[in-house]
């Protein structure tokens, strides 16, 4: 489903990313070699969607924050082997273009993600403190003798 802008909803941009790396790694070469890094490339990039998911039924500004940078350590993650697979010569650099494209387009947009979400959580205390006068740590009696 397209959002606003025709922009695709990031579940299913997460989603159709798993499939892509999915079929990445069932095209990938029979040797132990590409099965081993392919296998590192699938567990991460797979996970992706499923941090996502997580990250959209938090329960708080900080789980949902912590999922959102679960997600980026996982893209982080299957970069690296992604790169590694084309590095190593097992895979063609033309061949993995696009999926290495899209793998720093998610990067771009859970990094702008899980700031914008910390962010959040610092102004939420800020708030608070304007609001009633007192610290977040006062409140939960850090400050109290």
């Amino acid at each position: 489903m397209a959002g606003e802008g025709g922009q695709r909803d990031l579940g299913e941009r997460t989603e159709e990313y798993a499939l892509r790396v999915v079929r990445m790694y069932c095209a990938l070469p029979k040797r132990t070699e590409a099965q081993v890094l392919g296998k590192q490339a699938l567990r991460s990039g797979t996970s992706v969607g499923a941090q996502y998911r997580e990250a959209k039924r938090a329960r708080s500004p900080a789980e949902f924050a912590s999922k959102l940078e679960s997600a980026l350590q996982e893209l982080d993650e299957t970069e690296y082997w992604l790169k590694l697979l084309v590095r190593s010569g097992i895979v063609e650099q033309a061949l993995m273009s696009g999926l290495l494209g899209e793998t720093e387009e998610l990067l771009r947009i859970f990094t702008a993600g899980t700031k914008k979400a910390k962010g959040r959580g610092r102004t939420g205390d800020r708030k608070r403190k304007k609001k009633d006068g007192e610290t977040p740590r006062a409140r939960d009696g850090a400050d109290s003798e």
